[in-house]
């Protein structure tokens, strides 16, 4: 995944500007690493712009007035009982840009639209067994449209693009997911039918960039996180680069999974376990207890695996699970793994859907390495 993060720039010219987020524009190294500064710090002022990037004041203030011209940059409540006049803090303007993110699962397909600080604007779930192949096409599009009727025209201008993130193969022991010719024909028709740029990318590594760009990581620049899917999976994050390793998937994950929960439980009304609803976890007894050790048991022993090669400070867990549950699991990793902060993730609301719209605010907006 492109790095999100901000870095001391060398000193580049201002871009020629245009209006608006059209894919002709094409942004300064400057302008990215001002934008990705106030991505990670909310609310911070010109003279902190410029103490943190070594930019020149002049610099920095003509890009903070071009950006505040299209509508990127927002000014705070002046901070009053200081010495000097009040300083007025710098926000990101949600509305300063839009993306749709699609997360192509295996089962259901889930299509958000999110604002420029993450927020989830609007949400559609397409179940694949109810329109079949041939209908899943014309589905999303009609979610991607009724997403995009959510803005008013002049917002329509806004849209930075629209992210597609693809599943992991987990029928087998194998390397990451290959795109295949479907999916990567997806892509050009969403491109051609929305005039928008597509960027595709993993589904588990969207869940981590939607972590570092919206949620528990802004700040952070190594960690491992591990997502409880249907499989459980992890990304190691070192110095803002996400990392898959060889395996994305081990004989392990099958086990920690909810899948495996999933065919375990035996609801007594008959109707099949839904680990998003709260309720369904009520009354679980052994089996519960069980797919907790498994799971706790497995992030523990790949946590203490790469601890031979990387000084692991902090573990984020992102599960597809209500918040009262990954809470305990964290509290029980927590307590297995004494000398390393664990905390749950930010981004709760799908993560996978939200980490797609992410891409193109990384890809356009943001410092890449």
């Amino acid at each position: 995944m492109p790095d999100m993060r901000f870095a001391p720039p060398k000193q580049l010219r201002i871009a020629d500007r245009t209006d608006g987020l059209s894919p002709e524009r094409v942004r300064s190294y400057n302008e990215r690493v001002v934008l990705s500064l106030l991505l990670q710090n909310e609310g911070i002022s010109r003279l902190e712009i410029v103490a943190r990037t070594k930019l020149s004041a002049q610099t920095v203030s003509v890009i903070v007035r071009s950006l505040e011209q299209e509508g990127l940059l927002a000014h705070g409540e002046a901070l009053r009982g200081r010495v000097g006049p009040p300083t007025i803090p710098l926000l990101l303007n949600p509305d300063g840009a839009f993306s749709v993110g699609i997360d192509l699962g295996d089962l259901e397909t889930q299509v958000v639209l999110i604002d420029f600080l993450g927020a989830v604007r609007f949400h559609a779930e397409i179940s694949h067994a109810a329109h079949g192949e041939e209908g899943l096409q014309t589905a999303i599009y009609e979610a991607v449209n009724a997403a995009l009727a959510v803005l008013a025209p002049a917002a329509r201008v806004r849209v930075a693009g629209i992210g597609l993130a693809l599943p992991e193969d987990g029928r087998a022991l194998s390397a990451p997911h290959v795109p295949t010719a479907e999916e990567l024909r997806l892509q050009s028709d969403l491109e051609q039918a929305f005039r928008l740029p597509v960027f595709v990318q993993n589904d588990v590594t969207c869940a981590v960039g939607a972590e570092m760009m919206f949620g528990a990581t802004k700040t952070t620049s190594d960690h491992l996180l591990f997502f409880i899917g249907a499989m459980l999976h992890s990304r190691l994050v070192l110095n803002n680069h996400v990392y898959t390793g060889n395996y994305s998937i081990s004989p392990a994950s099958f086990d920690a999974g909810l899948l495996n929960l999933q065919k375990k439980v035996a609801r007594k009304d008959g109707t099949p376990f839904d680990p998003q609803r709260d309720e369904d976890w009520h009354d679980l007894g052994d089996s519960l207890d069980r797919w907790r050790s498994e799971c706790v048991g497995t992030m523990k022993q790949s946590t203490r695996s790469l601890a031979q090669f990387v000084d692991i400070r902090s573990i984020v867990v992102s599960a597809a699970v209500p918040r009262s549950m990954c809470e305990a699991i964290c509290g029980d990793l927590q307590r297995a793994i004494p000398g390393v902060r664990v905390i749950g993730g930010a981004v709760r609301f799908a993560p996978k859907a939200v980490g797609a719209g992410s891409l193109p605010f990384i890809s356009r907006l943001t410092v890449q390495h």
